[in-house]
């Protein structure tokens, strides 16, 4: 009983508009990158959370929040940080579904 009274009062919208930033424009980022995320959606969502794990995580409310305080410098090193991130993990899906194959005709030949 005591403990529910010291608890904060907030309602879930509030908390629902809490997102990382990166998230947005990793998929952006991502769906100009590689033609196959616009059709795969499982792909689309792996290749942003491997990318996104390659970032910073900065946690906001709003993205206009964020914009408006980011000078043109900023703004430009967090897209090359965020293009390097994706590039990465698009180069490193692809690798491993590569050996998966290889690995997968391997098995079948023997």
């Amino acid at each position: 009983m005591l403990m529910s009274r010291l608890r904060p009062q907030y309602t879930s919208i509030e908390v629902a508009n809490i997102h990382n930033y990166y998230e947005r424009l990793v998929t952006e980022v991502i769906l100009r990158s590689d033609p196959r995320a616009t059709k795969d959606s499982d792909f689309l969502a792996d290749v942003s959370c491997v990318a996104l794990n390659h970032l910073p995580p900065r946690y906001i409310r709003y993205d206009v929040d964020m914009s408006f305080f980011m000078s043109p410098i900023e703004r430009e090193e967090i897209y090359q940080k965020v293009q390097q991130a994706v590039d990465h993990t698009l180069d490193f899906v692809v690798k491993h579904e590569q050996e998966k194959m290889e690995n997968n005709t391997s098995t079948d030949t023997h």
